[in-house]
């Protein structure tokens, strides 16, 4: 049977309200104990672990969680593969994944599901998740077979950059979800309102003559499925939340009691659109940079818990891609292997947020909201765990990334944080090189 101990570190466990410096045993893949007397009883005379790892100074935390992750294939393996893709989320301290299902072909059949949970059997880097279509082939114009999909280990439904514009069949939807207790991805967007655009609609636009995408395009659609999850009682979960004016029907809603929960992407806490001045397209991704009140609302959000989890909408595109005239260029960054990094940055070193909400955000909300086993320490839970340092200080090189793209407007960013060590269900997937000799 084979075990890890991971000693002296600082053990962040928000599903325990456990954050105490301490020793963490594993083993065969799940935690055995946590605690050195618990430990100590559990073993008695015999050999601890067969491996150890040095935690000293470094945050143990349940294995993060990407609850909106493209990894592109099928269809799209220019861009990225699962291979490619999980390699990037190890390297990032994400254990576990949730891929989107804007494939081609799209998710939206037993046999789409299959072919990825066998593609990430067979990469063997992180769990992977399905988030399967809402509609067949996302067409938005009849539902895709949910209980069979569900039958096959999808976990969610969206049809993601293609929003269920008929109200009834997002109705459906709901119902249809709500009966296999599944939340629903809404990626929000009313298309004609942002059609053309390429970054946010306000004063920047207007300055760079640019076609705007405005905050009304978002906030519209949010209210619309607010109301839809009301009235059916469905989840409605609503992904890369942008706006002020998102925030607040969010924080609202969940006043009311109605079951919605959303996430919030590592870029749009930390990045305005006055950075499209640069006409760089590594800055172009939907829904766009908002203005710095729109930031500040995002943090306040994460900061409270209207905001519930941290997903980075790791969007990969090849070079060729990215390197095209601004309008022609696709919307999306990279985000797995920086996420750490910009969090801790951003929000953990000015006080913005603990370490204890931080691990909620990116580990055990996206868990629950899922539906996972996973984002726990609990004694016998799978033993997934990421560590990080906290101090450590690094510079972004896009060079050096896992992901088959290097489409980050964060390259040569200086950052604090960065996962050091990724355990999957007790193995070690990865170490930071730096850290190989002691972690």
């Amino acid at each position: 049977m084979a075990s890890l101990l991971i000693r002296g570190g600082r053990i962040v466990d928000p599903s325990q309200s456990l954050d105490r410096v301490d020793d963490l045993l594993i083993r065969d893949g799940r935690v055995a104990a946590i605690g050195s007397e618990a430990i100590g009883q559990l073993v008695g005379g015999d050999v601890v672990a067969d491996e150890l790892l040095d935690a000293t100074g470094l945050i143990v935390t349940p294995g993060l969680v990407d609850m909106h992750v493209h990894l592109r294939e099928p269809g799209r393996e220019e861009d990225e593969t699962i291979e490619t893709g999980t390699a990037a989320a190890i390297a990032g301290g994400f254990t576990s994944v949730a891929c989107i299902p804007n494939t081609e072909p799209p998710l939206d059949t037993q046999g789409g599901v299959e072919f990825i949970h066998q593609k990430a059997a067979r990469a063997d880097a992180c769990n992977v998740f399905v988030v399967a279509c809402a509609s067949r082939e996302r067409q938005g114009r009849e539902l895709a077979e949910i209980g069979q999909l569900v039958e096959a280990g999808a976990v969610a439904f969206s049809d993601d950059g293609s929003p269920v514009y008929d109200a009834e069949l997002m109705r459906r939807v709901f119902e249809y979800c709500r009966m296999f207790d599944k939340p629903f991805l809404a990626h929000e967007e009313v298309l004609e309102l942002t059609a053309g655009g390429v970054m946010h609609e306000g004063l920047v636009s207007m300055v760079l003559g640019l076609k705007g995408m405005p905050a009304a395009g978002e906030e519209v659609m949010i209210g619309r499925d607010i109301a839809l999850a009301e009235v059916t009682g469905g989840r409605l979960h609503v992904m890369h939340l942008s706006t002020a004016g998102g925030v607040e029907l969010v924080r609202r809603a969940k006043e009311r009691g109605i079951a919605v929960t959303t996430e919030a992407t590592p870029h749009h806490f930390t990045l305005t659109d006055e950075c499209l001045r640069r006409f760089d397209s590594n800055y172009k991704m939907s829904p766009p940079l908002r203005t710095a009140a729109d930031v500040e609302a995002i943090l306040e959000g994460l900061a409270d818990g209207t905001i519930d989890c941290i997903a980075t909408d790791h969007a990969p595109h090849a070079l060729e891609k990215k390197m095209l005239e601004l309008d022609r260029a696709p919307f999306g960054i990279l985000g797995l292997e920086t996420a750490v990094g910009l969090s801790v940055t951003r929000l953990v070193v000015p006080g913005r947020l603990d370490w204890s909400r931080l691990v909620e955000a990116m580990s055990t909300l996206p868990s629950k909201i899922l539906g996972i086993d996973r984002g726990t320490l609990a004694v016998g839970a799978i033993a997934d765990v990421t560590l990080i340092d906290p101090a450590m200080t690094w510079e972004v090189d896009a060079s050096t990334f896992r992901s088959k793209s290097v489409n980050t407007p964060f390259h040569g960013w200086q950052l604090t944080g960065r996962a050091v060590a990724t355990i999957v269900g007790g193995r070690i997937k990865y170490r930071l090189a730096e850290q190989a000799a002691s972690v």
